[in-house]
């Protein structure tokens, strides 16, 4: 959707559709600590991937990780598996929303949303010369990804990068669905208009 490289590209539809097994699903329902273990394995890499992109690296992705699967394991009995949500993006749900209270509640400080202008890869490059030039793009996009507003960068993350739908970021951050869009067009055009200045720039 971007005309520029993004922090990450958007999860493949078959990364989106690999759900936990049913039967695995409805152990964690039952309180089965050992298919609860199967459920983390199979979804901490993105709930990690999320907390950074929101959040910026640190200890307190940790810190909230944990937190979002023990409200997951707490919840998880009340999970309708023949809902409309998937289980991973019910749990996006959560991880979302323990990162924007996190913020709301300054447990995570400025520093840490600084360092996540770090966060953003870009494609790989062949030659010093474009590594460099990769490189200072990477920072443009960064820099305006890490001065979007919380509940603005977290709607980009989950539309952009997780491959959320507007409907899903919607129920994600607990938002009307224009609201959602509102704020991924918001986020959008500052990151274009930071790489256009970058462009003019250099």
């Amino acid at each position: 959707m971007m005309a520029f490289p993004m922090a990450a590209p958007k999860l493949r539809a078959s990364e989106r559709e690999d759900e936990l097994d049913p039967g695995v699903l409805q152990r964690c329902r039952q309180g089965d600590p050992l298919a609860f273990r199967a459920f983390v394995v199979r979804f901490e890499k993105p709930v990690f991937a999320l907390l950074s992109r929101v959040l910026g690296r640190g200890p307190h992705v940790e810190d909230l990780a944990q937190e979002t699967f023990l409200k997951a394991y707490r919840a998880l009995p009340r999970f309708d598996p023949e809902g409309p949500a998937q289980v991973s993006t019910w749990l996006f749900t959560i991880a979302t929303r323990t990162a924007i209270d996190a913020v709301r509640k300054r447990r995570v400080s400025e520093r840490a949303l600084a360092d996540s202008l770090q966060q953003v890869d870009v494609e790989h490059a062949d030659t010093p010369e474009r590594q460099a030039e990769l490189t200072r793009v990477r920072r443009a996009i960064s820099q305006a990804l890490g001065e979007l507003p919380v509940d603005q960068r977290a709607a980009f993350v989950l539309f952009e990068i997780h491959g959320l739908s507007l409907p899903e970021v919607a129920e994600a951050l607990d938002i009307p669905a224009a609201t959602a869009k509102t704020r991924v067009f918001r986020a959008r055009k500052k990151l274009e208009d930071a790489l256009s200045a970058f462009k003019e720039g250099s």
